[in-house]
């Protein structure tokens, strides 16, 4: 499995034949800095998680230029249908489902956080539970994006169901978990053999580094991969 970071929570993995892109916000990334163009090419699927700005990111221009499979649940299908997105790309589910994506499947799991889409002064468009993604592949480890969430106990039924064992984990805290609780909940709930930390660094307002998850996995013997922004790793 060959995983890229954008910043943020944008990735791209790479499986088979699959070239997956989840909560491509790029563009207006100021982690990232660039076009979406580099980040996209080939691309086969995009995931979201929920439908803040800053997770569907470009994924109407990504989907209209490619063609790519769009895999989210139904309120953000439909919402970016209503902004050009051909419904013939759509492939909707929600919590507790799992969905054929073609040489792989995402199961769609809880998150605690909120889903919505709109400006400043503007109203809030209503795009559904926010979620997490679980992806199973036939050859390789399962993956399991937590999308933006605190930690909750269930997380045990995901590892008891799912058995996931490389994870990408939000720790800047004050949208998501931090770095302390998020390294907790890897520890109390999971099997993980590999875990990746986003969700930081992005903005001012969010903790700057992944020092305090770091920290918290130390003697766990849970790999924490620190990756470049933009530089491809196998994992």
């Amino acid at each position: 499995m060959k995983l890229t970071w954008y910043g943020h929570s944008a990735f791209r993995v790479e499986v088979g034949d699959a070239r997956i892109l989840i909560d491509p916000f790029l563009s207006g990334n100021p982690s990232w800095g660039k076009s979406w163009e580099q980040a996209a090419e080939g691309v086969t699927h995009v995931l979201l998680t929920h439908g803040h700005d800053d997770h569907i990111g470009d994924s109407v221009a990504i989907l209209r230029k490619t063609g790519a499979m769009l895999v989210a649940n139904f309120e953000i299908c439909m919402y970016l249908v209503g902004k050009g997105v051909s419904d013939k790309v759509i492939n909707p589910g929600n919590h507790g489902g799992t969905v054929d994506c073609g040489g792989f499947t995402t199961t769609f799991v809880n998150a605690l956080h909120s889903s919505s889409a709109g400006g400043p002064g503007g109203a809030n468009t209503y795009l559904g539970n926010p979620a997490g993604l679980v992806l199973h592949f036939p050859d390789e480890r399962t993956l399991y994006h937590m999308g933006d969430t605190d930690i909750f106990s269930d997380m045990a039924l995901i590892n008891e169901l799912h058995e996931p064992k490389i994870g990408i984990v939000p720790i800047g805290d004050r949208f998501t978990m931090g770095g302390a609780v998020a390294a907790l909940a890897c520890r109390r709930f999971f099997g993980f053999e590999t875990v990746i930390p986003c969700h930081y660094g992005t903005f001012p307002i969010i903790d700057q580094t992944a020092e305090r998850f770091v920290e918290g996995l130390e003697g766990s013997g849970v790999d924490v991969v620190l990756p470049q922004i933009g530089v491809a790793k196998e994992i």
